[in-house]
């Protein structure tokens, strides 16, 4: 690629990121400030497609910022410098903002997000050699009909979906009691995982 190609690559990348950072269209729904929060560049090789921020990822700016992040981290075996690295790892969550709480936890991602920027984010995102789903909304999203039924059954079979996906149950640590009683994701999965993030050599 010429010089001027990659330039002109790394202006659009940066005005994506303006953009979508600069998104009020579901303001209305919030009872606060909007506050996209996003984590790309073109030569990322690991793409993380997650929920969507909680309230202390939306006060601090930084994804992951969280005791999820540090669990995802510790799973995926990188150091907090190559996670935050956007030229070696892109986070794109389902819903760029904090959704606010609901009666049993946070909201769900809102549903304008993804169908708005995720089509342009992956198309800038060309080094892309594995996207992790994480969670369901992230799963069904980009699976599609491949989908199983739960995430369970979704994460158990995830050898059918790489190279190109792999789907990861949401690493919060309320989810210990789903970690006990599916041992073969710490057993056989989360080895695998490892095994694909050595071989992009981040």
């Amino acid at each position: 690629m010429a010089k001027c190609s990659i330039r002109w690559v790394d202006r659009y990348m940066k005005e994506l990121i303006k953009e979508i950072k600069s998104c009020v269209v579901c303001s209305s729904f919030f009872l606060h400030e909007p506050r996209p929060i996003v984590s790309i560049s073109s030569s990322a090789k690991l793409l993380i497609v997650g929920q969507a921020p909680g309230r202390k990822v939306h006060d601090s700016g930084v994804p992951w910022d969280d005791a999820s992040g540090r669990n995802l981290r510790q799973w995926l075996g990188v150091s907090d410098e190559v996670f935050y690295d956007s030229n070696k790892v892109a986070l794109v969550p389902m819903g760029f903002c904090y959704p606010g709480k609901g009666k049993s936890g946070d909201l769900p991602p809102r549903p304008e997000c993804a169908p708005l920027w995720h089509e342009s984010v992956m198309d800038e995102c060309k080094s892309v050699e594995l996207t992790l789903l994480v969670g369901q909304y992230a799963q069904n999203y980009y699976l599609k009909d491949k989908a199983k039924k739960t995430l369970t059954e979704t994460v158990k079979v995830y050898k059918s979906f790489l190279p190109t996906y792999l789907p990861l149950p949401h690493p919060s640590p309320r989810n210990r009691i789903w970690m006990k009683k599916n041992e073969w994701f710490e057993k056989d999965l989360l080895p695998e995982l490892k095994l694909q993030i050595q071989k992009m050599s981040l």
